[in-house]
């Protein structure tokens, strides 16, 4: 069962099953099935819809390997950020690929401490010269607050780093523009003197933290929600409820996991530097039903 996404204007992110005879497809073409999905966002550009995490894939020859190994693996969505520290092996990795770069969408943030004009902008030249390139797909603010300092008022902060992002937007550096980690109350502080919306919303997102809230305001205001850590880092992989349900499916933990979240109308983000396991987080043609979906829904210790 392969899923398509279409917009409508209520429900801005849905998909749509089209019954490709899986049964008979070979482990490379149900990959590449996946591979082919993608989101929408407003301006009409299309995500891949399963991206490459590169979180906690330190600098050098680990993340050099890593997106290396998820491009031959057939990922077109890379997803890094200014302070994971890697933004140059990642680039480096995309331009001795050989894929055109048009064919991949690269996503990376403005550091979460970062909460002035002058200071995005001077942030943004750092990451275009790290990577190596002239623009980037998705530029987020990677926190609404510095990490120091979670949960702080900096309203002010992310309004003169946003108009810093619409301008680079305007001038075609970014491609589409977002945020990480925003809390409704956040999302809608930054609306109320924006230009322009923010196209996504980077948020952690796995069974038993699917933040239903934020999810819910997003999509219905026309943003993307991308799941970061859709395997709770791997603390999800012992729990028996989940892999019961997954055994049932003759998946893996890691395979449910990816597929919940998209069949909750969210892009995940896995990461793994293992190339066998590129390989299986993109294997997930298959359908959770109604039912195992109400289930997990009510999961709430997942990661205990």
């Amino acid at each position: 069962m392969v899923l398509t996404y279409r917009r409508l204007a209520a429900r801005p992110w849905i998909y749509s099953p089209i019954d490709t005879t899986a049964s008979t497809r070979t482990v490379a073409a149900l990959k590449e099935s996946t591979m082919a999905e993608h989101f929408t966002l407003a301006n009409g550009d299309q995500i891949p819809a399963i991206g490459f995490g590169t979180w906690q894939i330190p600098d050098g020859d680990a993340a050099y390997d890593a997106v290396t190994a998820a491009l031959a693996a057939g990922y077109r969505h890379i997803d890094t950020a200014r302070t994971y520290g890697n933004e140059a092996s990642v680039g480096r990795a995309i331009a001795d690929s050989g894929i055109p770069r048009a064919e991949i969408f690269l996503t990376t943030k403005l550091p979460a401490e970062v909460k002035s004009y002058a200071g995005a902008v001077a942030s943004f030249e750092e990451t275009i010269t790290a990577l190596g390139m002239d623009y980037v797909d998705l530029y987020l603010i990677h926190a609404p607050w510095p990490w120091s300092a979670i949960g702080t008022d900096c309203h002010a902060g992310n309004a003169e780093v946003w108009r810093a992002m619409e301008e680079i937007h305007d001038a075609g550096r970014a491609r589409a523009i977002g945020v990480s980690n925003f809390k409704v109350a956040d999302l809608t502080a930054l609306l109320s003197g924006a230009r322009l919306s923010p196209q996504v919303n980077q948020i952690r997102f796995f069974i038993g933290h699917s933040q239903p809230e934020v999810t819910a305001y997003c999509q219905a205001n026309g943003m993307v929600v991308e799941g970061y850590s859709p395997l709770a880092t791997g603390a999800i992989l012992g729990n028996a409820e989940v892999l019961g349900i997954a055994e049932r499916y003759g998946r893996s933990v890691a395979q449910l996991c990816i597929r919940y979240v998209l069949q909750k109308g969210v892009l995940p983000l896995p990461k793994t530097t293992t190339p066998s396991r590129m390989s299986e987080n993109a294997d997930i043609d298959f359908e959770i039903s109604a039912k195992d979906m109400t289930f997990l829904d009510g999961l709430t210790d997942t990661t205990a």
